[in-house]
């Protein structure tokens, strides 16, 4: 595939750039450009690299005349119009594994913070006060976990979390129960996972599927005082259901690093970001240093993959629409 000149249109590390031009790939970064800026640029480029910030919408798409590849240094796609480009013949790709562990680790640091109310307790402590009956917590171990999504980062948090001596239990559309074995989870059907769970994280894409996965039903049919975690992506939790439960008591705490509306001015998720049994944090799931020399390392060896240039990167692993990719092979 002939790739010539690439728009980072996201700021990511350094290390994206250089591996690109060593190919001798022309690259420019041209970053917060509105749609009417990014529809004019887009026309010049064989392919574009961004993170979650910049909307690759049918429009951009259908103006990249030259436009080959879409390349997301990161896990999500839900800012990619993916239907469009695959009617477009455009390939899109993104880095599955690049951020598995620091979203693990930052769901793992939102569990045990839960469980000790160490933000609160916190908070207090520099206000003035001294509350050690107020933040009581509870231990992990014996608690059973509930991890929806068993990818890379629902397997990596099982492993974390079972060193606790919690119990996981978990559910994956396309991860078998013999494989969930493998990592000491045991499967089970969503409905019958809600009333054992004692937390409840989720690790998967946001899709029609996926989208309120986490409502009212959900959390009344769950243990009084269940907590809830989200690294994923916003959406996958209902904020308004979940606002109430946590106000009911129903819901005993919840860490959320993923917004439906990111920055948030939604008053329904800044009152649930406001609660005392809320964690929350700004999207910092994939932000570690380490994490993001690997997105950006991930994006650029596929780019070059894709070229036929390199017999050190062949791996496209990351592409989303493969019947894209078999059309132009």
């Amino acid at each position: 595939m002939d790739i010539k000149k690439v728009l980072v249109a996201d700021a990511v590390d350094n290390a994206c750039i250089e591996l690109l031009k060593k190919y001798s790939i022309e690259v420019d970064c041209k970053y917060k450009l509105s749609k009417e800026q990014l529809v004019q640029e887009i026309k010049n480029y064989d392919a574009i690299v961004v993170r979650s910030d910049t909307k690759v919408t049918a429009e951009v798409i259908q103006a990249g005349k030259r436009m080959k590849v879409i390349g997301r240094a990161g896990a999500g796609v839900d800012n990619i119009d993916v239907n469009a480009a695959t009617a477009n013949n455009v390939i899109v790709l993104n880095t599955p594994g690049g951020n598995a562990i620091s979203a693990c680790e930052l769901t793992c640091s939102l569990i045990t913070n839960l469980a000790r109310n160490v933000t609160p307790a916190s908070a207090s402590l520099k206000a003035g006060r001294w509350d050690r009956k107020l933040y009581s917590g509870h231990e992990l171990s014996g608690k059973t976990l509930a991890i929806i999504g068993l990818g890379r980062i629902g397997r990596e948090v099982a492993l974390r979390m079972q060193a606790w001596g919690m119990t996981t239990i978990g559910f994956d559309p396309i991860v078998s129960a013999e494989e969930a074995k493998q990592f000491n989870t045991e499967f089970l059907p969503l409905e019958q996972i809600w009333p054992r769970a004692d937390y409840i994280t989720v690790h998967t894409p946001l899709i029609p599927a996926t989208r309120n996965l986490i409502n009212q039903k959900v959390l009344n049919s769950c243990k009084k005082g269940i907590r809830i975690i989200n690294v994923a992506r916003g959406g996958i939790i209902n904020e308004s259901d979940l606002l109430a439960a946590i106000k009911s008591g129903q819901c005993g705490g919840a860490g959320i690093d993923v917004f439906e509306q990111e920055p948030p001015t939604d008053p329904v998720t800044l009152e649930l970001i406001a609660q005392d049994k809320v964690v929350a944090t700004p999207h910092l799931g994939a932000s570690t240093g380490e994490a993001q020399i690997r997105v950006a390392v991930e994006v650029s060896e596929q780019i070059i993959a894709l070229t036929g240039k390199s017999k050190d990167y062949t791996s496209t692993a990351g592409v989303i629409n493969r019947s894209v990719l078999d059309k132009r092979a």
